[in-house]
């Protein structure tokens, strides 16, 4: 049996397979507005593929998504439906699974010139607060900045959760891994190792760039001899370069089947990982393979 336990996949893309109601910009959250019965779907075919943590679907909850005027009158609402519907989904499914509240990029994902401290942190706060009643720990996903972590963090510093901080990667290989605003993975590692964060992940960036950042990251943590697990969940997408605009069109997909993921994960696995999943594009196919394996003999 691997000792890994297994995160859900990328809900956008799932809602978008399954039938739900998916278009830009309001990406995930058009679901939550006109269809939240494929949300609970969505969460329970993921459940159901064996995942032992799902993620509330809030990743859309924000003003770059909803809009400013929609966001201001019905974010809060919507992330809180989010968090309900991911326990309900939990509570239907009669599973021991773990519910992550999820923290997504206030001003756009990939694109840390956009960053402004005071936005993020009242945004953060809003999905904070909608969440905290329902889940069980917390994921701050695709954060692109040392900055924006460390903004989140803040945040964070209210609950006596679990939490975890997942980065997400330039999708250029190279001999130093770096997350989106330039900053190295040593950086950032060894910010995230200060902070008393339970958790570091990597996301949302191409499957080759992963094991690479994993590494390092194993090498610094285990160096400065603190207890933080290591996650890791990986996107199916065409790389995604420095000058791309989220939401400006729905990015490419590639190939990628269940057996070429499971291969991946192995590599993240031996390299340090402890905590797998999927992000956009993974589908329950894909956290099927990682079960299986982890459960194998």
């Amino acid at each position: 049996m691997a000792n890994v336990i297994i995160l859900d996949g990328g809900m956008g893309r799932e809602l978008k397979r399954i039938g739900a109601p998916f278009s830009q910009p309001q990406w995930s959250a058009q679901a939550l507005i006109e269809s939240p019965k494929h949300v609970e779907q969505a969460h329970l075919g993921f459940i159901e593929a064996g995942a032992q943590i799902i993620t509330v679907n809030s990743y859309a909850c924000v003003p770059f998504h909803l809009g400013e005027a929609l966001y201001q009158e019905r974010g809060a609402e919507l992330a809180r439906t989010a968090a309900e519907l991911a326990r309900e989904a939990v509570n239907i499914s009669k599973q021991n699974v773990a519910i992550a509240g999820s923290i997504p990029p206030a001003l756009g994902s990939y694109r840390p010139d956009l960053f402004e401290q005071t936005k993020v942190k009242e945004i953060t706060q809003t999905l904070f607060e909608a969440q905290e009643e329902y889940v069980d720990l917390w994921l701050a996903e695709t954060v692109a900045s040392i900055a924006e972590f460390e903004t989140i963090s803040q945040v964070l510093s209210q609950t006596d959760k679990p939490c975890h901080y997942a980065f997400t990667l330039q999708d250029d290989e190279s001999d130093i891994p770096r997350i989106r605003s330039g900053e190295t993975v040593k950086e950032a590692t060894l910010k995230l190792c200060e902070s008393g964060a339970d958790g570091l992940f990597f996301n949302c960036s191409i499957p080759e760039v992963m094991a690479q950042a994993i590494a390092e990251a194993k090498a610094i943590i285990d160096a400065q001899g603190v207890d933080i697990v290591i996650g890791v969940f990986a996107n199916s997408f065409t790389p995604i370069g420095a000058t791309h605009e989220a939401n400006d069109t729905i990015q490419s997909m590639r190939e990628l089947s269940p057996e070429d993921y499971l291969e991946f994960a192995k590599q993240w696995h031996q390299a340090g990982a402890t905590i797998i999943g999927g992000c956009c594009g993974i589908h329950p196919s894909h956290i099927q393979a990682l079960a299986e394996w982890r459960d194998r003999k």
